[in-house]
């Protein structure tokens, strides 16, 4: 039997949650009574079962509201009367034992809620109006990593700094879909206001751990990013590539394959290798699973290739090969073509060894003249061995600087830079200096001292002005070179070293030792590399790059205003000797610096004496014969002389331009001290 009858609700709260106990309790009763099932239908909504508490809370009947009872079974008619009678009424309850049970309905439904929030994998946490919280499941607790304990009952933005549930709680908008950084974890997060009569009550989030998805998703971008670079570079190289299943069906080739091979895509793709080459490699290593390298065959086109066949092995299955091949051709070409340039490569690598940027460790050495890349591409040449350098050249040309390069350039840059100027020690304390003295190896020796060998270590030593050294000192310093040991002034211990010797001098070392003030067998130990630098009278085209870099460096030590020079003075320095070099030019540019007033140096700042010098120079070049002077016949000489030497730099040119021998000149020279300008 069926019937139905609707119910209009005078209570005027409506159904909320201890009505909607009491009414499910009632109809629990019926069911029991009359073996009847009570349904209720809603508006528009499908009916829905009377004894569910949590679906008749769902649907939020109010005061007023119509609501269809229907009943099923024999006592319907009876069942649904009563039903409405309750539904009607005013809901008041005295008998203590129903209340029990509405009690305990209420109870058990909401200890079904609770567990119903404890097994959800997403977070859950509500606030109430006043943004307290009053439900923190533990899945919340283990994406926030924060104890409920710690969080029930207080302010939501107290315990979570970064929440926007009490803006949703004020704002009443719902905020769905956001992505949100929470400690280590990210999160996508749900949150929405709670609603009941038109009034904000409070705010519920719902947030899921979205980490371990975010790195899956990145991990499959990896992996398509990786399969489209690898793509890209069998497509780009040049060796033809063809892969082959398990079953021996072509399944790709690149583009480099069907230009070697002189076929179309379509016409090799899906072709079975079994069947079109039986006794091919492809065919071979199938069959194996072992590799073939270097095979040589000959294509239907005509084309020799020769080809590597590897097979694919997946988890200890072959899965198919892979075949590169090159054709032969081609290698025999690129090899005429290095056949071609072969001739050249020596000399090429010679020029390019002269004229590379030099090492970053000489940057401090100003200048690009020929003659100075020419020295310091040697330095660098140098550098990367361990062989003594003598460093030749005159005072203030920069050997200490190309030596400091030498160190910091060499597989030695680690260890330490000991310099030692030779003629700047007097000889009694010179061995000390160098080898070092024990405890009372000598009177003042009141404890033991390192020498610079010995701190020196692993590293390089600068011995400069060598050629002032003694000759006594001369042969401890041999012994050193020759085995690598020492003993302290005073000691009986013999120290083991591992040093690198740069040794400089201005002095003619070849003049020395022919005279015998130098050892002989010293100078070819520390002659390995010989390296010659330039005085600046032979690298004028560095002077402006020199003067630049002295005004900017003096400018900025003696804090004062960068100054420029005037291409009057410039030229000036241009003419000049400099028989001090480098270092002279550097003290004069300080002296202008200091002395200069305003933001330019001009040829009247410049010193006297060097504006006099190149007057006389000049006096005695074009004015030989003047009105009122007449030289002597030695000093016209003198003047000729010494103008060829300097122009052309030995004696067999200067004779030549003179119309001498080169005898005459050397003997002319010779009697005038005129030295030529030549090199070691």
């Amino acid at each position: 039997m069926y019937y139905e009858k609707k119910a209009v609700i005078q209570h005027q709260k409506g159904i909320h949650t201890r009505v909607a106990a009491m009414i499910v309790q009632k109809a629990h009763e019926f069911n029991m009574k009359y073996q009847t099932s009570i349904f209720f239908r809603y508006k528009d909504r499908e009916k829905i079962l009377a004894n569910s508490l949590m679906l008749l809370c769902s649907l939020r009947i109010k005061a007023g509201d119509e609501v269809w009872v229907i009943g099923s079974g024999n006592y319907a008619e009876l069942v649904v009367e009563q039903m409405v009678a309750f539904l009607e009424s005013d809901f008041h309850l005295d008998n203590a034992e129903t209340i029990s049970k509405v009690d305990k309905l209420l109870q058990d439904n909401s200890f079904t809620a609770e567990q119903i929030f404890n097994s959800m994998a997403n977070g859950l946490m509500v606030s109430d109006e006043n943004d307290l919280v009053t439900i923190f499941n533990p899945a919340a607790e283990g994406i926030l990593g924060i104890p409920a304990s710690a969080v029930i009952g207080k302010k939501v933005y107290d315990v979570i700094p970064n929440s926007r549930l009490h803006l949703v709680n004020k704002s009443g908008i719902p905020e769905l879909a956001c992505k949100q950084l929470i400690g280590n974890s990210s999160t996508i997060t749900n949150r929405t206001p709670i609603l009941i009569d038109g009034q904000i009550k409070g705010a519920v989030a719902i947030f899921e751990d979205i980490s371990a998805l975010e790195k899956v998703t990145w991990e499959l971008q990896e992996i398509k990013e990786l399969k489209e670079r690898l793509q890209l570079i069998l497509e780009s190289v040049q060796d033809g590539i063809c892969v082959v299943n398990k079953d021996g069906c072509i399944t790709y080739v690149n583009p480099a394959y069907l230009r070697i091979v002189n076929q179309q895509y379509e016409h090799l793709v899906g072709q079975n290798t079994k069947e079109i080459s039986p006794e091919g490699a492809r065919s071979t290593v199938l069959s194996s699973g072992k590799q073939i390298l270097g095979n040589i065959s000959q294509k239907s086109n005509g084309v020799t290739v020769v080809a590597n066949v590897n097979p694919i092995i997946v988890d200890g299955e072959l899965t198919g090969v892979v075949s590169v091949v090159k054709d032969i051709t081609e290698v025999h070409s690129f090899m005429e073509k290095l056949n071609h340039i072969s001739a050249k490569a020596e000399y090429l690598e010679q020029e390019l060894w002269r004229t590379k940027k030099p090492n970053r460790a000489f940057e401090h050495f100003i200048g690009r003249s020929g003659k100075v890349l020419d020295a310091l591409a040697m330095a660098t040449k140098a550098a990367e061995g361990s062989s003594n350098v003598l460093i030749r050249g005159e005072s203030g040309t920069g050997k200490e600087l190309v030596a400091e390069g030498i160190h910091y350039a060499s597989i030695r840059a680690a260890g330490p830079f000991i310099r030692v100027n030779c003629g700047a020690i007097p000889t009694n304390l010179l061995e000390s200096e160098l080898f070092g003295h024990e405890k009372g190896a000598f009177t003042g020796a009141i404890r033991r001292k390192l020498g610079k060998f010995e701190l020196a270590n692993q590293g390089t030593i600068f011995l400069d002005e060598i050629g002032e050294m003694e000759k006594s000192m001369q042969v401890k310093l041999l012994r050193v070179l020759q085995k690598k040991e020492f003993e302290r002034v005073g000691g009986e211990v013999t120290i083991k070293v591992n040093v690198r010797i740069i040794a400089a001098t201005n002095r003619n070392l070849e003049k020395m030792v022919i005279s015998g003030e130098f050892r002989e067998d010293l100078y070819y130990r520390l002659n390995v590399i010989p390296l010659l630098l330039p005085p600046l009278r032979e690298r004028k085209e560095d002077i402006p790059m020199l003067v630049e870099y002295f005004l900017d460096k003096i400018s900025h030590e003696l804090n004062k205003n960068p100054k420029s020079i005037k291409s009057d003075a410039l030229a000036v320095l241009m003419q000049y000797k400099w028989p001090g070099n480098v270092r002279e030019l550097e003290n004069m540019i300080e002296r202008m610096v200091t002395l200069t007033e305003g933001s330019s140096i001009s040829a009247k700042h410049l010193p006297s004496y060097l504006k006099e010098e190149l007057l006389l120079e000049k006096k005695e070049q074009n004015n030989f014969i003047t009105d009122d002077i007449v030289l002597t016949w030695n000093e016209y000489e003198k003047s000729i002389i010494r103008l060829a030497l300097e122009k052309y730099g030995s004696f067999n040119s200067a004779g030549k331009a003179l119309g001498l021998t080169h005898k005459t000149v050397a003997a002319k020279a010779r009697k005038y001290g005129i030295e030529k300008t030549v090199s070691w």
